[in-house]
C-alpha cells in the first residue's frame, strides 16, 4: 500500500497556523465536552511481508489479495481550556483488515487483524470564521492488535494467533463547524502508528465524521445597537455692551466678545456592532453604520475627525492597547476610502482599557465568562469626535 504524504503536509500546515496565532484576550469560558464519530480506515501493514514471515521454509506466495477497507469509530471526551487548546481522551476501534494468499507448493494462508485501544491527545484549534475552525492534534495511543492466521496445504504450519499491545504516536488534522453553542460537527483525518503483532510496525489511517457536545457554554452576547451621543453647541456669545456716553457726540463701545469655539460632535459605536466579538475586521452592519455617519457628515465644514478605539479590562494591557489601535485604524481607513473623508483631517488612537464606561463595582470577577463579557460590553466601543470650523 502507498503512503499518503499529503496527510503529513496538511497536518504540518495546520499546526503552523495554530502555533503562529496570536493569543486572544477576550475568550470563551473553558468547558468540558464529549463526542462520537465514525468513518473508514485504511491499513498500511505490508501484508506481503507478513505472509512471507509466517510461511514455512520453501513455501512462497503466488497471489495475495488484501482487504484494506475497515469501519472505524471512536468515543471521546475532553476539556477546552481556551479558544486554542484542549486535552482529549478517547476509545477507538479501527476495524478489521486482512489478506488471502495462495502458495507454492499448493496451499492457502488467510490473515485477519483487529485494532482497538485508547488515546490521549493535545488538540489545537484555530478559528477561521465565527463558526469554522481548523483542528490539529498530536498524542499517544495504546492499541491492541489481534491477529489470526489460518493456513492450509503447504501453509498449514503458518496457522497461529497473535495478540500484541503497544503505545505509539498518533496525529491528525480536521475541520470543525459550530452549529450552536451546544452542538458541533467535526471531520478529521488521523494516523495511528500500530504494532502489527509479528514484531513489526504499521500505520492505520482513519477518516471520520462526528458530533461534539460541549457543556456549560452560553451564546455570545448579541451586539448592542449603535448609540450616538451628540454634544449640544455652545450658547451664543453675549451682545456687545455699550459704554455710557461721556461728552456729547462721543460714543465709547467695548471691544466685541471673542468668537465662540467651533462646535464639536461625538459619536460612539459599540465594538460588537462594528467588528463582532474580539475581532478587528468590519462586519457588513458596521460598514452600513459608518456609511450613514459619512453621509450625515457630507457637506458640513469640519476641521478634524478623531477616531478612538476602546476595549474592556479582560486580557493583558498590551493586547488590549494593540486591539483598540487596530480597530481605530480600520475605522479611519474605511472613512477615508469609502466615506470620502480627507485623509489629512482624520486621526486614529488606541485607548485600550484606560477609559471604561462601566464603574469599578459594576462588573465583578476577572475570569472571562459570558456574564462578565456581557456586563463589560459598554467598555468595548469606538468613539468618533468631529471638530467643526468657524
Amino acid at each position: 500500500m502507498k503512503s499518503t504524504p499529503s496527510l503529513n503536509l496538511l497536518m504540518l500546515a495546520c499546526m503552523a497556523c495554530i502555533t503562529g496565532a496570536p493569543a486572544l484576550a477576550q475568550q470563551d469560558a473553558a468547558y468540558p465536552y464529549v463526542g462520537l464519530s465514525g468513518g473508514k480506515s485504511t491499513p498500511q501493514f505490508g501484508e506481503a511481508g507478513m505472509a512471507k514471515r509466517l510461511l514455512p521454509l520453501g513455501v512462497t506466495t503466488s497471489t495475495l489479495t488484501e482487504d484494506t477497507r475497515g469501519k472505524s469509530f471512536k468515543l471521546f471526551g475532553g476539556y477546552q481550556f481556551n479558544r486554542n487548546i484542549a486535552l482529549e481522551v478517547g476509545y477507538f476501534h479501527l476495524g478489521q483488515f486482512g489478506f488471502t494468499s495462495t502458495t507454492a507448493p499448493a496451499g492457502t494462508l488467510n490473515g485477519t487483524m483487529k485494532v482497538q485501544g485508547y488515546n490521549l491527545d493535545l488538540v489545537g484549534t484555530m478559528p477561521v470564521t465565527d463558526r469554522f475552525s481548523l483542528l490539529a492534534r498530536v498524542g499517544a495511543q495504546n492499541a491492541r492488535t489481534r491477529d489470526n492466521f489460518i493456513g492450509t496445504g503447504a501453509a498449514a504450519l503458518a496457522s497461529q494467533s497473535r495478540d500484541e499491545r503497544a503505545t505509539r504516536l498518533k496525529y491528525g488534522v480536521g475541520l470543525q463547524y459550530e452549529m450552536s453553542p451546544a452542538v458541533m460537527v467535526r471531520g478529521e483525518i488521523e494516523r495511528y502508528r500500530i504494532a502489527d503483532g509479528l514484531g513489526g510496525n504499521g500505520n492505520v489511517n482513519a477518516a471520520t465524521l462526528g458530533l461534539v457536545f460541549p457543556f456549560g457554554r452560553t451564546p455570545a452576547p448579541a451586539p448592542r445597537p449603535m448609540a450616538a451621543v451628540y454634544v449640544a453647541p455652545p450658547p451664543p456669545a453675549p451682545a456687545p455692551v455699550m459704554a455710557p456716553p461721556p461728552p456729547p457726540i462721543v460714543v465709547v463701545q467695548a471691544p466685541p466678545a471673542p468668537p465662540a469655539p467651533p462646535p464639536r460632535q461625538r459619536v460612539s459605536f459599540s465594538a460588537e456592532s462594528l467588528f463582532g466579538f474580539d475581532k478587528s475586521t468590519l462586519r457588513p452592519e458596521g460598514m452600513a453604520a459608518l456609511d450613514t455617519f459619512s453621509r450625515d457628515l457630507a457637506g458640513s465644514q469640519y476641521g478634524t475627525v478623531n477616531v478612538e478605539g476602546h476595549t474592556d479590562r479582560i486580557g493583558s494591557t498590551a493586547y488590549n492597547q494593540k486591539l483598540s489601535l487596530q480597530r481605530a485604524d480600520v475605522v479611519k481607513n474605511y472613512l477615508v476610502s469609502n466615506g470620502r473623508l480627507e485623509a489629512g483631517k482624520v486621526s486614529a488612537q488606541g485607548k485600550g482599557e484606560t477609559a471604561p464606561v462601566t464603574k469599578p463595582g459594576d462588573c465583578k470577577g476577572d475570569k472571562p465568562n459570558a456574564k462578565l463579557i456581557a456586563c463589560l460590553q459598554p467598555d468595548r466601543r469606538v468613539d468618533i469626535e468631529v471638530v467643526g470650523t468657524r
